[in-house]
């Protein structure tokens, strides 16, 4: 069979598939700002501190909530408080990479979000750990969520301080 439309262009390939919010990403880029990229699944969170260079973007570092099981972490992976450590894990690393503070911009890609989410948990975990990020106070979860106190494990706020004691002491 002939294929009739040789002549079609296909322009953005990810807009097609639904990846890539290119007039989004075009305001992320004009910033000149460190994007910082916050992914979820049920199990996991992703937090990416990612520059713009010509050759392709670059990460400066990252950090997955699995790594939080090596600092003695032993709840679950995917709720908010996991979020709130993987963001200051993060920002620790990019501390640590990048003398001084350093802005960012959150790039949230086509998620939606929630005020008191697990992305805007990840968000405060980076902003507690030194990095300047723009975004109202209003959207992050209340204190006792990212302490662990409404977890039913009776452990559960002890352990979350000894992670995030361990992780500030990097």
């Amino acid at each position: 069979m002939k294929n009739l439309n040789k002549n079609r262009v296909f322009r953005f390939n990810r807009r097609i598939r639904g990846l890539t919010n290119y007039k989004q990403r075009l305001g992320f880029l004009k910033s000149e700002l460190t994007r910082a990229v916050v992914r979820q699944s049920n199990n996991n969170m992703l937090v990416q501190l990612i520059d713009y260079h010509d050759d392709g973007d670059i990460i400066l570092t990252s950090a997955k909530s699995h790594e939080l099981i090596k600092l003695g972490y032993t709840l679950h992976t995917g709720n908010t408080v996991a979020a709130y450590l993987t963001g200051l894990l993060a920002g620790k690393r990019l501390l640590k990479t990048k003398k001084g503070t350093s802005d960012v911009i959150i790039d949230l890609g086509l998620q939606k979000s929630f005020y008191g989410g697990r992305i805007y948990a990840a968000v405060k975990g980076l902003k507690d750990s030194g990095v300047n990020v723009k975004v109202n106070d209003e959207v992050f979860p209340v204190e006792e969520r990212l302490s662990g106190a409404h977890l039913k494990q009776d452990d559960a706020e002890k352990v979350v301080a000894k992670v995030k004691a361990a992780i500030e002491g990097m």
